[in-house]
């Protein structure tokens, strides 16, 4: 599929606690003189919509809308279904396809491009490193599947702290490499040092 052909939501998790950071916020950290928030939502130009789920993160460029998990911190998979809710509420149809993105992957941008030239018949494709790494929250995946799996995990009463993992795991998704260091994250202050992210230390 020609990558200016590609309609797409986005999703952009960003409410994490940040505990080995000591709770410094993961999106406002500084890579490149943006912070890492910043960067994601430029990994996800071209997107007929952005939602950014997590706590208030401040001025964002206009027609990004923001959710929240309820209730806060019930992990990745809550996170991605309020997302995907969020998107259903906004005007129009929805594109048959979603961008799923960490805010703590300072140059996913490189990996997204890589993506949108790989997508195929099944139900999307992850980023996966040289050395193996696979990345689930560096994908596209389609619209439908996603909340398809978001209603299975509702029924079974698994959505609450549910894995990224357990939501995409009946999903048919193509493992696609990504060039090098392009989902690094940040997890840590030495994650943070080796990238070359800034931030203040509590």
């Amino acid at each position: 599929m020609p990558p200016d052909e590609f309609e797409f939501d986005a999703v952009i998790l960003a409410g994490g606690r940040s505990s080995r950071l000591g709770g410094v916020p993961k999106q406002a950290l500084i890579y490149d003189g943006a912070t890492l928030l910043q960067r994601t939502l430029a990994a996800a130009a071209g997107a007929q919509a952005v939602v950014v789920v997590g706590p208030d993160a401040g001025v964002l460029p206009a027609g990004v809308i923001t959710s929240r998990e309820d209730p806060p911190f019930a992990g990745p998979a809550s996170a991605i279904g309020a997302g995907l809710a969020a998107l259903q509420e906004t005007a129009g149809p929805r594109p048959a396809f979603t961008l799923l993105l960490a805010c703590d992957m300072p140059n996913v941008g490189q990996a997204v491009d890589v993506l949108r030239r790989r997508m195929g018949p099944g139900d999307g494709v992850m980023a996966v490193s040289a050395d193996g790494h696979r990345q689930p929250l560096a994908g596209f995946y389609r619209s439908e599947a996603l909340r398809r799996s978001v209603r299975d995990l509702i029924s079974r009463g698994a959505l609450m702290n549910g894995s990224v993992s357990a939501l995409l795991a009946r999903l048919d998704v193509q493992l696609v490499t990504v060039p090098a260091g392009s989902t690094d994250d940040v997890d840590t202050w030495d994650d943070a040092a080796a990238l070359g992210v800034a931030g203040q230390e509590p």
